[in-house]
């Protein structure tokens, strides 16, 4: 048998809505074949070579350029670093900010991957306090004050407040402004995962909190893993200079250069050459589609009514009083899967009356078939207790 070549993401007989994962047929593999000949041609040996140790400059200025554009505030080249993606940003992230023992404050819910990242360093993690908005600034101060009096000190704050996972909501600018002000406050850094941003279906998306605070105690990280492909493992992140530079003579860094140089000068080359637009807009018109459809196939056949996020990939459905955990293994026996809610909590059991849905690698016949399935699974369930 020979060796797996990519993640596995599909079985046999089932639609499965759980995967965050672009569609394949999506994946811009002539483009980016242009690309990277581009940046040979243009580059020779040096595409080739160490790279510098933060990033090679034409992606780094393209990156500044962009951010400015999008997110009305430019970084300074300084102030950015390229990485391996966003996963990858925030172990090092975590290497910088995380001591054993200390606490990470994160959202409730949140991308469940990065509470693994931040436990992997020993890292005591506490829920924030949220309402139907999002977190809460004047209770979060509170929470940190009162951490603070026990002793313990308080690493870092992670959030994903624009089209977030796994509920795909976005945090509204009082609170945003709030929460850089909470930074600068407390010195308790920020650590912004902007990697949705770019997968935006209205006309304008929110600032991010690095533009907010003036990058004064927020890590802004971001990725093209979502944008382009996630084979490429390339990403960056936005912060002080110093804290950029420090990063940049850390030993694995300083060892090897650029953390994905070749790479990194494609994407400088896609980005100028307007190929990068012009996928996103294809992608932005692809996942807007499969949304609306997931969207209407949910309120259909499960009897829910849930808001339509303005960007992402996910649509968070409450359950009423049947547990996620039940419900999947009744819903996988009909032939549909899903990621339940109590992976995106530090508590499980707050999230056991919610689902998260994916509707980025499935088309939409496929998402309403799962949604069908889905829907009849969770009447089972409801009406299991009568039986019993």
């Amino acid at each position: 048998m020979p060796l797996p070549l990519v993640q596995e993401v599909e079985r046999p007989g089932i639609i499965d809505l759980g995967w965050g994962h672009p569609d394949p047929g999506s994946l811009p593999a002539e483009a980016w074949s242009t690309a990277i000949a581009a940046a040979l041609r243009r580059y020779g040996w040096q595409a080739l070579t160490y790279g510098a140790a933060a990033g090679p400059g034409p992606l780094v200025e393209w990156l500044c350029d962009r951010l400015s554009r999008i997110d009305g505030a430019a970084p300074t080249p300084s102030a950015t670093f390229v990485t391996s993606g966003a996963s990858q940003a925030l172990e090092l992230v975590s290497g910088m900010l995380v001591e054993r023992g200390d606490v990470v404050l994160v959202d409730a819910p949140t991308y469940h991957l990065a509470l693994r990242i931040f436990a992997d360093r020993s890292a005591e993690l506490h829920p924030v306090p949220v309402d139907r908005l999002g977190i809460v600034p004047d209770a979060t101060l509170d929470l940190i004050r009162e951490l603070e009096r026990r002793g313990k000190r308080v690493a870092l704050l992670y959030l994903v407040p624009t089209f977030g996972n796994p509920t795909g909501a976005s945090l509204g600018a009082e609170r945003r402004t709030a929460l850089a002000a909470l930074a600068s406050q407390t010195g308790v850094t920020i650590v912004e995962d902007d990697t949705y941003r770019e997968l935006s279906y209205v006309d304008t998306s929110p600032p991010s909190l690095w533009s907010i605070a003036h990058g004064d105690r927020v890590v802004r990280v971001g990725s093209f893993s979502k944008s382009v492909a996630p084979g490429l493992r390339l990403g960056w992140l936005n912060a002080k200079p110093g804290f950029v530079r420090r990063l940049a003579e850390r030993g694995f860094v300083d060892s090897g250069g650029c953390l994905n140089h070749t790479n990194a000068l494609a994407m400088a080359e896609f980005g100028a050459s307007g190929g990068y637009d012009d996928h996103l807009a294809v992608l932005r018109g692809l996942y807007r589609q499969r949304r609306d459809a997931l969207v209407s196939a949910v309120r259909r056949h499960l009897g829910t009514d849930l808001a339509t996020p303005d960007g992402g990939w996910f649509l968070w459905v409450p359950l009423g009083d049947v547990d996620c955990r039940q419900l999947l293994l009744s819903a996988e026996r009909r032939g549909v899967s899903y990621l339940p809610g109590t992976n995106f909590f530090v508590r499980p059991e707050a999230g056991r009356h919610y689902a998260r849905l994916s509707y980025s690698m499935l088309a939409e016949p496929v998402l309403e078939e799962g949604a069908r399935l889905l829907g009849a699974a969770l009447t089972a369930e409801r009406d299991a207790p009568m039986q019993r």
